[in-house]
């Protein structure tokens, strides 16, 4: 058997006479801190001193990480066990509440079918709201300190929900400043109020002090940081909480209720929406562009909101929802990313875009979509601007063969589709004069893609380029108060090449 222990909160009074019965019984004793008070206190110190008891505070010291330091306390508990049969493993507190190594324990009992026993004790979590004398109605999130991650991609769940908090092993500065990183992030302000509780339930330690945020792991509060401190995170008001995903959502459900919602908004459909999602990421490219990181928030942004309506137009006629979106997505990337969340491998970007397509392929012939005769240019959209779309058609046929020796020989083709053309503008022949200036702009892209230049983005930055050059004509003319349609054509000449040098920096 292993007895899973709760010491309490570090009052000797509060050790249940059941725990103090196992811990001095005789079976071989593991703690998982000896720095715990209620170890030092009598009656249970001298009642220890002749018995097997071994602190596992070695492995905070080996651990590279606090995750890795827990999975040590576990594996190590479990060879004991092996080795030793019954014993008694002893954690602060009740060990179902705040303890991960108990719940990694548990875990592993179960999968490894260990009978196990626990013999709770009262908790921190009650000792910290006797100490502060708060109740507590709503969902209280108790969160390990030491797990908190200010870097990490998105804040934990629990940080954002606005409930009340208590951040246990909160015991140094710089975990008390990982704290303060991690609930800043979360959107919880500078100057909010938490309180630390220092050996909350333990007589002549207990202490609290409420200050703002911001000053949680400043050095005059450092006497209340150590390893029996936690930190109370009242409940922050809706009124002050950052707007995030979820609030994003509730806003297009508002815009979209049919009682008191947006006119313009409750009129739309995944069809009239379409231009809106082309267009806005148009906006966001021109962001990229410009260089203008503040601009490009913002059009992430606008691109976002066309993600969510769809999201929501969906979900009102019970096709999919928002969650849905984020759950296969996800899904498609950790699928088709094996070098990074399995065990495949990948030496470079060229391997990841095979292995892409590959992967792509064959879940299109699990789905049964794959065409009956499988070819190079399946999965190209047809949405892409043409000129992207010529260049990853181009790209397609040459990885089989179709390609030019040189970029000489393209320039062949160039003249040779611009002779077609004139020839077909001699005629006047309208459907070939489109034909041929298909073609042609089709093999000019197929220049740029041999020079390593996209066509796409050298047109957008050609347009930008003449854009410039206009409005330096426009503002030279509105100079001397006249239009450009007054001007000589020998001056818009003039004034052209003035804008080419300004642009150059000349």
């Amino acid at each position: 058997m292993l007895y899973l222990v709760g010491l309490g909160p570090g009052s000797a009074e509060a050790l249940p006479p059941r725990a103090f019965s196992l811990l001095t019984g005789g079976l071989p004793v593991l703690v998982r801190t000896e720095r715990h008070p209620v170890l030092h206190s009598e009656p249970l110190a001298s009642a220890l001193a002749g018995c097997d008891v071994t602190p596992l505070d070695d492995e905070y010291e080996a651990g590279a990480s606090f995750s890795d330091t827990y999975d040590a306390i576990v594996a190590r508990v479990l060879r004991a066990h092996a080795a030793q049969g019954s014993l008694v493993y002893a954690v602060p507190g009740h060990p179902l509440v705040g303890e991960t190594t108990i719940a990694r324990l548990l875990a592993e009992t179960k999968r490894l079918g260990v009978e196990t026993q626990v013999i709770g004790a009262p908790s921190f979590v009650d000792a910290c709201l006797e100490a502060i004398g708060e109740a507590v109605t709503g969902d209280l999130h108790v969160i390990d300190a030491l797990l908190l991650d200010p870097e990490a991609a998105a804040p934990p769940a629990a940080l954002r929900t606005g409930g009340p908090l208590l951040l246990y092993q909160v015991h140094s500065q710089a975990a008390a400043s990982n704290a303060k990183l991690a609930l800043s992030r979360a959107g919880y302000p500078d100057e909010f109020l938490v309180t630390v509780v220092h050996g909350g339930g333990i007589p002549g330690l207990e202490q609290t002090a409420t200050l703002p945020l911001y000053e949680l792991d400043r050095s005059a509060h450092r006497k209340l940081i150590d390893h029996l401190t936690t930190v109370w995170v009242p409940e922050l008001p809706a009124d002050q909480r950052r707007a995030d995903f979820d609030t994003l959502l509730e806003v297009v459900a508002r815009l979209r209720d049919p009682e008191g919602g947006c006119p313009w908004d409750l009129k739309q459909t995944h069809t009239s929406l379409r231009r809106y999602v082309i267009e806005e990421a148009y906006e966001v490219a021109e962001a990229i562009d410009q260089e203008d990181l503040e601009a490009l928030c913002e059009e992430l942004g606008d691109l976002l909101l066309q993600v969510v309506l769809h999201a929501q137009i969906a979900r009102e006629s019970a096709d999919f929802d928002a969650l849905d979106i984020c759950a296969v997505l996800c899904e498609k990337l950790i699928r088709r990313h094996p070098h990074v969340f399995g065990d495949a491998s990948a030496r470079d970007s060229d391997a990841v875009l095979a292995q892409w397509n590959a992967i792509k392929a064959q879940e299109k012939q699990e789905k049964g979509k794959a065409p009956k005769l499988p070819s190079v240019l399946d999965g190209i959209p047809t949405s892409l601007p043409a000129l992207s779309q010529a260049l990853e058609t181009s790209k397609r046929v040459v990885k089989v063969g179709f390609e030019w020796p040189d970029v000489d020989q393209v320039f062949v083709k160039v003249e040779e589709e611009l002779a077609e053309l004139r020839a077909e503008l001699a005629a006047g022949r309208t459907q070939g004069i489109s034909d041929e200036l298909g073609d042609v702009l089709f093999t000019l892209v197929n220049v740029g893609r041999k020079m390593g230049v996209d066509a796409e983005e050298a047109l957008r930055v050609g347009v930008s380029r003449f854009s410039g050059r206009w409005r330096f004509i426009e503002e030279a003319a509105h100079a001397q108060g006249r239009s450009v349609s007054e001007l000589t054509l020998a001056e818009q000449a003039a004034l052209w090449q003035a804008a080419k040098r300004a642009q150059r920096g000349e």
